[in-house]
């Protein structure tokens, strides 16, 4: 199973502006847990999230990409698709 892992915090701008492209992603279809990382502080460190926002594609519980920081939604959806 395809997901992304979108590690993002309340008080992290960028993320603010990714929420809705998150949101979309997950409206048409993809797989998108979101994960706030002052309150799950285990899940930030098992896959060494240093910064905000920070995207993983999971395939299969597998580690397929990794995107930090804001990008566009067509990188997402190509990340998604590649994975």
């Amino acid at each position: 199973m395809k997901k992304f892992l979108y590690f993002s915090a309340p008080w992290c701008g960028p993320c603010e502006q990714l929420s809705p492209v998150m949101d979309e992603l997950h409206a048409e279809g993809m797989t998108v847990q979101k994960i706030d990382v002052d309150s799950n502080p285990e899940i930030v460190q098992s896959f060494n999230i240093r910064n905000v926002p920070t995207v993983i594609l999971q395939v299969d519980n597998v580690e397929k990409g990794r995107k930090i920081g804001l990008a566009s939604k067509s990188m997402y959806i190509d990340l998604y698709n590649q994975g």
